[in-house]
């Protein structure tokens, strides 16, 4: 799809990509014969991780490289100089572990539909359709031979509201399954072919010991079979690799060991020290983690790890880094369930126990104590909805006792090393991908905004955000309630426009429903309320393909400000009104 076609449709949806300016130049989708390729960033604070902070001095960025950086260095003659008095620099930052950039989650029927098929598990069967195993290639939700970079889908709005936040790269995890396949190290840039956004591919392979459950004939459904599975895999992976290099040597009057994607694939992995991400969240998880995951020969990580607090001793005697999930949990709203975050309340007049009080008020404290016991860490938003939270509650973490520097480096050269890529990424060097954010401030102050973010070397100017009171900000106490019907206002250079919207929120915070136009209806098809914030997705339906378009903003009572944005990161600032709360839908 041309992005000139995402753009002409959401003039039309309330999501106009018109020319505006100085943005129009440095948000578009592709590379302009007119567009610079060198910029040098002057009298700027630069922040370059590697070493100390130069209080005042130059970037110089050329063909997508760091060319300079210093107080003395010198600016080439056809350089685009941006005066960095009053900003600071810092290196792009790393969400080391999201699904942004694989568009919006398919519902749980179509995502099984015509999945089945040796050696991927056979999804789909259920009840008496199961069919009998018929041996090592029927494996419940096993394919690690997938890979995340053939899955991007550059129609994902997200990729720009995470390069707004300052996110310029992310390692992208497929969904869904045991061993789901390998993760890519994906730029948040902005092409029409989304290959020239992979930094490294494969990256990683996750782990997930609870993905399967329910899958091909039940099993594992128990967590004693879940863990004895995932051994098992690696375990065939071993033997396989071993009777392959014994054929290969002698293969005259030996039978050939049968050809199997899942072993080939792992075996792999195991021979070339591939990181493996295992998940384990509380302190029991992180415990068995330790004991398990050294049995498969493999370099590997441990990810979320939010009660790590509680067993630091263990992971440092360990010698592993760890990816820490910063969703952090918080109470559920009255009458909610339980949630993502790795443990929220469970709401309503039922008192909660003692140890998830102390979880979730201990959490934020995990970073500081693994830093103090000199574990590496990096950094993921793990289902966070707004990446401006991701900072925020990254900020928890500062408040509970983990060095503001510490923080800075988990986000950026901490996450680059543990992911292997610290040659090319996660510092301001000479000879890196230049991935920066410019801020206005320190970054992990609230009010900081976002001035210019550049990737591979291209700038984008993220758009205004709007301010949001103190006591909205964050994700803890109650959601604002999105409910009801909004008329919506926006301005584009063919004038003043207006659109219709319905949402319906639930207790936990997730959002349904619609945004309507002349054009069309398009599904809300996925959407959270955290505090007075929203970050709500819809599936726009062009020439055929869906695309995502994004609302993001605040709410105040009745009325709500904030932006849409397309998959190009073309942003318009919008407002909206809710006529009465909770009312029939308005006239069209």
């Amino acid at each position: 799809m041309r992005a000139r076609d995402v753009r002409s449709i959401l003039s039309a949806l309330v999501l106009a990509a018109c020319a505006l300016g100085v943005w129009s130049f440095y948000a578009t989708d592709r590379a302009r014969a007119d567009e610079p390729s060198t910029f040098a960033i002057k009298n700027a604070r630069i922040v370059p991780v590697s070493g100390a902070v130069i209080p005042n001095g130059t970037v110089v960025i050329s063909h997508g490289l760091i060319q300079a950086v210093g107080a003395n260095a010198t600016i080439p003659p056809d350089a685009r100089v941006i005066d960095g008095t009053g900003l600071t620099v810092y290196p792009g930052l790393i969400d080391a572990g999201t699904d942004v950039g694989l568009g919006a989650l398919a519902a749980p029927a179509a995502a099984a539909a015509g999945r089945g098929g040796g050696g991927g598990g056979g999804r789909g069967a259920t009840g008496g359709n199961v069919p009998i195993s018929r041996g090592p290639e029927d494996r419940p939700g096993t394919t690690p031979w997938e890979n995340a970079a053939d899955q991007l889908l550059s129609t994902d709005a997200r990729m720009a509201t995470w390069r707004n936040s300052g996110f310029t790269t992310g390692l992208v995890i497929p969904r869904n399954g045991i061993f789901p396949g390998h993760a890519a190290l994906v730029n948040f840039g902005a092409a029409d072919r989304t290959d020239e956004l992979v930094v490294k591919a494969p990256a990683a392979l996750p782990v997930n010991p609870q993905g399967g459950r329910g899958e091909f004939t039940g099993f594992p459904g128990a967590l004693m079979g879940q863990i004895s599975y995932v051994r098992q895999v690696f375990m065939d992976a071993q033997w396989y690799a071993q009777a392959q290099q014994i054929y290969e040597a002698h293969p005259q009057g030996n039978e050939r060991p049968a050809y199997d994607h899942t072993n080939a694939v792992i075996g792999h992995v195991i021979a070339n020290k591939e990181l493996v991400m295992f998940p384990s969240q509380t302190d029991v998880q992180i415990l068995r983690a330790l004991k398990l995951a050294p049995t498969f020969g493999v370099r590997w990580a441990l990810t979320g790890a939010q009660q790590g607090y509680e067993v630091s001793d263990a992971i440092k005697a360990a010698n592993i880094p760890v990816i820490v999930n910063v969703n952090w949990p918080v109470a559920a709203a009255a009458g909610a369930g339980g949630g993502g975050g790795g443990g929220r309340g469970g709401g309503g007049d039922t008192p909660e126990p003692l140890r998830t009080l102390r979880f979730r008020d201990r959490a934020p404290s995990t970073p500081g104590v693994l830093v103090k016991a000199a574990v590496k860490i990096a950094f993921m938003s793990g289902g966070v909805a707004n990446p401006r939270d991701i900072l925020r509650n990254v900020s928890k973490s500062i408040a509970a006792g983990l060095p503001a520097d510490a923080a800075i480096r988990a986000l950026t050269f901490g996450a680059a090393e543990i992911l292997g890529v610290s040659d090319r990424l996660g510092t301001i060097e000479p000879g890196k991908i230049a991935n920066l954010v410019v801020t206005d401030g320190d970054i992990f102050a609230d009010t900081t905004k976002m001035k210019w973010v550049f990737v591979d070397g291209r700038p984008f100017i993220p758009p205004p955000v709007p301010d949001v009171p103190a006591a909205g900000r964050g994700g803890g106490g109650a959601a604002s309630d999105i409910s009801g019907s909004w008329n919506i206002t926006f301005t584009t250079d063919q004038g003043s426009m207006q659109a219709n919207a319905t949402f319906q929120m639930a207790a936990d915070g997730t959002v349904g429903g619609s945004v309507s136009s002349p054009y069309g209806t398009a599904p809300v098809t996925r959407g959270t309320v955290t505090g007075n914030q929203f970050s709500i997705t819809i599936s726009l339906l062009l020439n055929g393909q869906s695309v995502d378009i994004l609302l993001s903003g605040a709410l105040n009572g009745n009325q709500m400000t904030g932006t849409f944005g397309s998959p190009d990161g073309t942003s318009i600032p919008f407002t909206g009104t809710r006529p009465r709360a909770g009312a029939e839908e308005v006239r069209r």
